[in-house]
């Protein structure tokens, strides 16, 4: 028998936090829950689960400085949950290295949705199947390492720009609507905020500078140019 994917819920309201857990284990994952940034933490150093939901208040801290901690050591997936319905809480979260977010409240099946669509995501089996490496000018992608290079200089991505990346080099030349891309490399089969596509393509521009092939076609989505000189250009 398979062993059930780790899902680690980090919220601090006791009903929230059962009433996800009952959920996802009714979907089939295990499930482990902290009421803490410290309690969080510290289940992370001892074993690394399959995916984080973090709620973005706590009470020792807050859930954005959270993420940017566990993404100095890990690339663990994380959903983040806000009370807020802010679109610069939901730009920060993704900025310092969520995967997604959703927004209290929220339909808990919609939630096992987004979990089983990240997890999809991330298998190693998936990543297995792609071509071992990309290259565009100076930028170099590897899918079997999951590193970045533009000339020698590693440039260190979160899972869902190097997803994102990687599926705009892999079809270079053909335009990717957002919708598209949230299908491809978020997974998700309904209806998204196409803002987190737009944030995690500022977040590759920002980290690669000039290196960065990603082209905005307006009104429409993203390609990557066919060479290095026409992206250049645009």
């Amino acid at each position: 028998m398979t062993t059930p994917h780790t899902i680690l819920v980090v919220e601090d309201e006791t009903s929230i936090a059962s009433f996800v857990a009952a959920y996802l284990r009714n979907a089939g994952y295990a499930v482990k829950t902290a009421a803490s940034a410290q309690t969080a933490l510290i289940a992370l150093a001892g074993e690394t689960p399959a995916l984080v939901i973090l709620d973005l208040n706590l009470p020792d801290g807050d859930g954005v400085e959270l993420c940017r901690r566990i993404r100095k050591t890990s690339d663990v997936p994380i959903l983040m949950l806000t009370a807020r319905d802010e679109d610069i809480d939901k730009i920060i979260g993704l900025e310092v290295g969520a995967d997604d977010y959703m927004t209290k409240p929220f339909n808990p099946r919609e939630l096992v949705a987004r979990v089983k669509s990240i997890l999809r995501r991330a298998a190693p089996e998936r990543r297995r199947t792609e071509s071992e490496e990309l290259q565009h000018g100076d930028l170099t992608i590897n899918a079997g390492k999951r590193e970045v290079h533009v000339g020698d200089e590693e440039i260190r991505l979160a899972p869902k720009e190097f997803d994102l990346l990687w599926e705009l080099l892999d079809h270079r030349g053909i335009v990717l609507t957002r919708d598209q891309l949230l299908e491809r490399v978020w997974g998700y089969t309904f209806a998204g905020d196409t803002r987190t596509v737009d944030v995690h393509v500022r977040q590759i521009r920002r980290k690669l500078g000039d290196a960065s092939p990603i082209v905005t076609v307006w009104g429409v989505g993203y390609k990557v140019a066919s060479d290095r000189a026409t992206a250049s250009t645009l």
